[in-house]
């Protein structure tokens, strides 16, 4: 009979030795595992040549552990101890980083931290003077070479610089007086006089003049029987007396005051540099750009036009500048950068006031501290330093989390440009009541295109469609009227007078833009209104 092999024996009846499949790959398997088996010849060598032997299983380190904990570490390493090798590791990687990471190149900004607040606060306050003029170079450029002519020359002039507000006009003018007093003494000129006056502030226009003469000389030299323009247009038609008296440099702010008050002292103010022997350098600075042409043409006809510096209402990019050079000083963020495009966008397409955009950021960081007082109640903070486990501090204290919390975001510049730009409109429509809402989503969508006005008829036709469609029990066409007076009363439309009530024209006295802003927030009307 054939012999029967035993599988756990490695001899035959016959002697001769027989290969078990099994127990050959026993044999060859690493020594870590022979350790496991019931063997009990296994010597102290041989377990130390078979670690130093690498088996499959430790050549695939990610069934092990994880590369994100272990970049550095060693099997018998604590968790914690190449953590800060880590780091510097992943700092060295190529790869793109994001921009949460990139917050972490520049310290935290912490703005529970009243100093950093207050100090933030202070530089985008409109008062703060900034220490370099920015984006206003050409302007700039262009007053100091008037003046600087004048004062070599010693020969009087005037310069009218115009533009919108929050130009930078007055900012501007302080800062070239300052540089041409530090050129003046450099080159050996004397250094005019200057005199700064705000028209707006005179309780009588011709006091400007008695400003100017106290500048000049003390009062009390004056004959009492003398007027101040008098006085100096006598003062400057002798070579003698004016001889004796610097330059004076005469800064005009709010000169439309005149322009729209007294236009005779206007006249006299600026003929005062046609004088024989002046020495006046007048430069007046008004806000609108337009009233250059309603006085120019008399002072070119009393030969005293004056040269014209004009600014432009600040651009985008200009705006963005503006707002990163104040900001530059602080050595972490403050604003994503999403969030100043925002700002100088829309205050662009507005009027270009640096003065609003300022105004903006301050609002934008107050909403940011109201978002932190609102999110103290709700985080437990003293809980992230003691008394956790190290993976849920990690997890407490992710630095781009906290970071991104403590910057000012998209959201809140855009509630502090919808604060800054709310109209009064708006807020009156948003606060109607239901039947009169529905009547000016009526004539809104009645007036689309090149019709202005209808009857009531019309327009109570149009309202019934409008109630139909959505269910709601109209009122009769002579509650209909009645509120279209009420709504006249607000100054939210115009009502004509007719034999009929249905036959009186409605008008809207606001625009569609406003209406349709004001009710898109709620679905009804924004389907109404986008239907054709």
């Amino acid at each position: 009979m054939p012999t029967i092999v035993d599988r756990r024996s490695t001899r035959v009846s016959g002697g001769g030795k027989v290969t078990d499949p099994i127990a050959s790959e026993i044999e060859s398997t690493p020594q870590k595992r022979k350790l496991r088996s019931s063997s009990s010849s296994t010597t102290k060598d041989s377990i130390i040549t078979s670690d130093l032997t690498p088996s499959p299983l430790k050549s695939s380190p990610s069934k092990w552990k994880s590369p994100r904990r272990c970049v550095n570490d060693s099997p018998k390493s604590t968790p914690n101890a190449n953590r800060g090798a880590k780091a510097v590791n992943l700092s060295k990687s190529p790869v793109k980083r994001r921009l949460s990471e990139s917050f972490l190149e520049k310290p935290m900004w912490n703005p529970r931290d009243m100093e950093q607040l207050n100090g933030v606060k202070e530089a985008l306050h409109v008062s703060r003077a900034p220490s370099n003029l920015v984006c206003r170079e050409v302007e700039n450029n262009r007053i100091l070479e008037f003046c600087k002519q004048a004062v070599e020359q010693e020969k009087a002039g005037s310069l009218y610089i115009c533009g919108c507000p929050g130009t930078g006009k007055s900012l501007s003018m302080e800062k070239v007086n300052k540089v041409l007093v530090n050129w003046a003494e450099e080159s050996g000129f004397q250094a005019p006089d200057t005199l700064s006056l705000n028209c707006s502030s005179l309780s009588n226009t011709s006091d400007v003049f008695g400003k100017i003469l106290d500048k000049i000389t003390l009062r009390r030299k004056i004959n009492t029987c003398t007027s101040p323009l008098q006085y100096l247009q006598k003062m400057f038609s002798e070579k003698q007396q004016s001889a004796v008296t610097k330059m004076l440099l005469i800064v005009a702010d709010e000169l439309d005051y005149l322009i729209t008050k007294d236009r005779a002292v206007l006249h006299e103010l600026f003929m005062l540099t046609t004088l024989p022997f002046s020495r006046f350098i007048l430069i007046g600075i008004a806000n609108a750009i337009d009233l250059a042409d309603k006085f120019l043409p008399k002072l070119q006809s009393l030969n005293c036009k004056p040269a014209v510096v004009t600014f432009r209402a600040y651009s985008k990019d200009q705006i963005i500048s503006i707002l990163q050079q104040r900001l530059k000083a602080f050595p972490y963020t403050i604003f994503q950068p999403q969030a100043l495009e925002l700002c100088a966008r829309k205050v662009a397409s507005a009027s270009g006031d640096m003065r609003k955009a300022l105004w903006i950021c301050r609002s934008a960081i107050e909403m940011l501290e109201s978002d932190i007082r609102d999110s103290i109640n709700s985080l437990d903070l003293p809980s992230l330093h003691g008394g956790v486990s190290d993976q849920q501090r990690d997890c407490a204290c992710d630095k781009s989390l906290i970071h991104e919390s403590n910057v000012v975001r998209v959201d809140h510049v855009a509630i502090a440009l919808s604060k800054a730009y709310r109209s009064p409109v708006v807020d009156t429509i948003q606060s109607l009541p239901q039947h009169q809402q529905i009547i000016l989503c009526s004539a809104v969508k009645l007036f689309r295109g090149k019709k202005k006005d209808a009857t009531i008829g019309e327009l109570n036709i149009s309202y019934l469609d409008i109630c139909k469609s959505t269910s709601i029990p109209p009122a009769g066409i002579m509650e209909l009227s009645n509120m279209c007076r009420v709504l006249g009363d607000q100054g939210i439309l115009k009502l004509g007078k007719a034999r009929e009530e249905k036959l009186s024209r409605v008008t809207l006295k606001v625009d569609e833009a406003d209406i349709t802003f004001a009710l898109q927030g709620i679905r009804f009307f924004r389907n109404c209104l986008q239907q054709s």
